[in-house]
Parts: C-alpha cells; sequence; structure tokens
C-alpha cells in the first residue's frame, strides 16, 4: 500500500506530495515540528506534543494553519489512511509561502503536513542491551527550547556519531556542560544513585519523553534533580542513558569510548525503560 501524506488541506500520495518553492520552511527552516509515536494504535503523550507544538509557534509568532482540534483529526486521519499500528507521525507547521525576504510577512497563511511511518513494534529487549555515544562542541544556536525544523547543527553531530558507530551524539558548551543529544535528552544517575537532567532553559528542548521519565521517576520514589552536569561528571556517573519520542529510554555504555560505570546498562535505566514500557502500555489499552 503506498503512502499518504496530507499537505495543506489535501490528503495526497507520499511519493507526490510537494510544497511551493518559497514556502519559509524550505528557504528559511521558519517552521516547528512534532514527532509523535504511535503504540498499538494510539498516540503516546499527545497532550504533552500538542502544548510544545503551541509554545513553538507562539514563540515565532507563527499562526495555527488549523484549529487545534481538527489537527487532532488530521493527524489521526492520516494513522488511518496508512493503517499504522506502530511507528510514527511527523507534523511540520511553517509561516507558509511568501516572497523570499528575511523579515516576516505582514500577513501569513501557515503551511501543515502531516506523515505517517510505521515501525516495528518497539522492541524493549534490544533497547535494554545499551547504545554509546560521543561527545561534540555544542555549535548550535541560543533558542533550543524551541522545536524548530532548523536542524543543520544536529545532523551534523550525527553524522559524526554515525561515522564513529555510536548511537549518539551529546552537546557539550564550552565550559564543558552537557546539554542534550542531538535528538534526545541526556541523563545520568549519580554513584549516590540520584537521577539527574539537565534543567528547562533556552539550552535544551523540553522533550516529551524526559517530562514523562521526571513524571514516572517520581511516582515510584526515584530522587531526581534537574541541573546542569559536566561531561567529567557524565564520564564517571553510575548510569547513563537517553530519551526520546523514537528512543524511549536507550541506556548509554560508553562516552566517547569510556565505560560509563561497569560499561554495562545500568540497575536504574533498566527499570525507567521497564516503568516507561508501562507508561506506553497504559495509553494504549
Amino acid at each position: 500500500m503506498s503512502r499518504i501524506a496530507y499537505v495543506n488541506g489535501q490528503y495526497v500520495p507520499h511519493l507526490s506530495a510537494a510544497v511551493h518553492i518559497e514556502d519559509r520552511g524550505y528557504q528559511f527552516s521558519d517552521g516547528v515540528y512534532e514527532v509523535i509515536a504511535i503504540h498499538h494504535g494510539k498516540l503516546i503523550d499527545m497532550d504533552g506534543h500538542m502544548e510544545r507544538l503551541t509554545r513553538s509557534l507562539s514563540e515565532l509568532e507563527i499562526a495555527w494553519p488549523v484549529g487545534p482540534r481538527s489537527l487532532d483529526m488530521i493527524i489521526r486521519q492520516v494513522i488511518r489512511r496508512n493503517r499504522i499500528r506502530d511507528g510514527i507521525v511527523y507534523l511540520q507547521i511553517t509561516r507558509g509561502v511568501a516572497p523570499r525576504n528575511h523579515a516576516y510577512p505582514a500577513h501569513h497563511d501557515s503551511a501543515l503536513v502531516v506523515t505517517a511511518k510505521r515501525f516495528p513494534p518497539f522492541d524493549f529487549d534490544a533497547a535494554n542491551k545499551g547504545v554509546d555515544v560521543i561527545t561534540t562542541p555544542e555549535i548550535r544556536w541560543q533558542r533550543r527550547d524551541i522545536k524548530t525544523v532548523s536542524l543543520l547543527g544536529n545532523c551534523m553531530a550525527k553524522e559524526k556519531a554515525a561515522r564513529a558507530g555510536a548511537y549518539e551524539a551529546w552537546f557539550v558548551e564550552d565550559d564543558g556542560m552537557v546539554t542534550e543529544g542531538t535528538a534526545s535528552n541526556a541523563w545520568i544517575v549519580t554513584a549516590e544513585g540520584k537521577l539527574v537532567t539537565r534543567n528547562t532553559s533556552n539550552s535544551i528542548l523540553n522533550g516529551i519523553t524526559r517530562l514523562s521519565v521526571l513524571k514516572i521517576a517520581g511516582e515510584y520514589g526515584v530522587e531526581f534533580v534537574e541541573r546542569a552536569f559536566s561531561l567529567e561528571e557524565a564520564k564517571s556517573a553510575k548510569e547513563a542513558f537517553v530519551s526520546s519520542t523514537t528512543s524511549f529510554v536507550k541506556p548509554v555504555l560508553h562516552i566517547d569510548g569510556d565505560p560509563v560505570g561497569d560499561g554495562k546498562v545500568g540497575a536504574l535505566s533498566a527499570k525507567l525503560l521497564a516503568y516507561y514500557g508501562e507508561h506506553m502500555k497504559a495509553q494504549a489499552a
């Protein structure tokens, strides 16, 4: 079955889906996006994604292309038309088409694209085997709290990780502090067993899975703190892991080739992965 995409009011074959060459998302990365997991036919953490989308649009002064309720219906229709049971839905909103000019147009009609992609059901056993990460200098802009489509710095770092045989790259600021991964939030577990992740600011994207993990940690009595941590602290940590919509919770075994803890999946990381699995199952029930 051929894939179906939604583009500015029409459901079209994915292969022929297109936008105007003067769409500001294409010319200026003037747009935002969300990626939402689909588990057993249900959208995971949908409310959180919509809240973040609302914030991103507001920060960039981009108008909603359709109302939130209509967008929800479009998303579910794209999932239905593509017969997705497990996978992701991707939605992108740009400032739309306007003559090329760096300044915002006086008036704009926002553009909306929604696609869905099938993935195999998430393999929690495979995820529990752990991954490696490398580090790279933080070179991106100063509004990383907005989920913008401007991702070239992330792409460069992800390519660096791929060439090194690593799953992810963590960005490190000039002062040695870790911000986040190219497509994930970064976490460590201290020698005392405390869970640590970077506090929210314009330095990181406030991941929806990050928020869910913090909530789950609180529910299960796991002590945590939101603060910056250094690369040195991460390399001497008891455990580390990454979280994202597509990674869920993935334990980190090595950072820049150095083992984290004993170089094996940590007990707390494994527990949080299992707890997050229950969180997903509850939403899909």
